[in-house]
């Protein structure tokens, strides 16, 4: 029976237990997207008890920006700060990956400095601009981009990258027909609103190689009547390993990274669970977990593969050390 400590490998990467710090945008970098020694010593400081550690949203280009001093992984000139950023998490004896993204419609024009981008041109709230609706050759060159970002995270040194999929941004744009009107081959089926993420992931996967293990951040709950079901999403899920992904991270969708309402830890572990049915690899849940009894029995019961403790780890550091802690005296 697996445990929450229990090691684990993905794609040839070793895990000493399946505890994540999950990607949470921290906006301690640099306006210009730069590793600065803040961010850095947030990462070192919560490292050292978890199996992996992804780091945060990583813009793909300029124009996928979201917020002003969000994370950038767009150009040559960032890597050396991505690589001191990698070398210090792997002094603490952790695995890192790195979190790859498109803000899509989401971007403004006052923080990217041009018109946000989507799949349509609808906007994500009454609030948010009006996105311009990307042309069929600009979706090829942000393949291309994608696998840029993939490349300069292996030259920086990271263990694995994860694409994101979820919480509204431009990937997930793509999947849902609530943000995707288009009537070409990116619109329009479902398997036409998948086939821009799935070109993504063999980009990345032809960049980095067979070696190099890729998550994928799958958001599986759109929130909204008319979106994506969760049977499209299992499917979905299916293609992502047929395409080489090695790890299903599933959190919301258009709904973003929060159940609004829910007030119970793993509040996206009936999806994850519905998602790992799917798929023959392993399956990250998570959704506000912050005991580590109840991490342990939802891997005990093999609702997922992996947990990961967001919230928890941000306000206690040591919380991976103190589960081991706690874990460990129940045996």
């Amino acid at each position: 029976m697996p445990k929450l400590l229990d090691p684990l490998s993905i794609g040839g990467l070793s895990l000493k237990n399946r505890i994540v710090m999950p990607p949470m945008a921290n906006d301690l970098a640099t306006t210009e997207g730069e590793v600065t020694q803040a961010l850095i010593a947030h990462y070192t400081r919560r490292a050292a008890g978890v199996g992996l550690v992804i780091v945060e949203h990583s813009y793909v280009a300029k124009g996928a920006k979201l917020s002003s001093k969000q994370l950038g992984i767009y150009d040559d000139a960032l890597i050396k700060g991505l690589s001191n950023l990698a070398e210090s998490i792997h002094a603490k004896g952790t695995p890192v990956c790195i979190q790859i993204t498109h803000a899509g419609r989401r971007a403004n024009s006052s923080i990217c400095g041009s018109q946000a981008v989507a799949p349509s041109a609808i906007r994500a709230s009454e609030s948010d601009e009006v996105p311009r609706e990307l042309e069929k050759h600009e979706i090829e060159g942000l393949v291309k981009l994608y696998g840029e970002a993939a490349r300069r995270a292996c030259k920086a040194g990271f263990d694995a990258v994860e694409i994101h999929g979820a919480h509204g941004y431009l990937l997930n744009q793509f999947a849902s027909p609530l943000s995707n009107r288009r009537t070409d081959e990116y619109g329009g089926p479902f398997e036409n609103r998948i086939r821009f993420p799935l070109e993504v992931v063999e980009e990345v996967r032809k960049v980095v190689g067979s070696d190099t293990p890729l998550l994928y951040r799958l958001g599986a709950y759109d929130g909204q009547d008319g979106g994506v079901t969760i049977s499209e999403y299992q499917a979905f899920a299916r293609k992502l390993v047929e395409a080489s992904i090695n790890v299903v991270d599933v959190s919301g969708g258009l709904v973003g990274s929060e159940l609004v309402g829910s007030t119970s830890q793993g509040f996206f572990l009936p999806l994850a669970e519905m998602i790992r049915q799917a798929v023959e690899v392993p399956v990250i849940g998570v959704g506000g977990i912050k005991d580590p009894e109840f991490a342990d029995e939802a891997i005990r019961q093999k609702r997922v593969d992996l947990v990961a403790v967001g919230r928890a780890i941000l306000a206690d550091p040591d919380w991976p050390l103190k589960a081991a802690k706690t874990l460990s005296q129940k045996t």
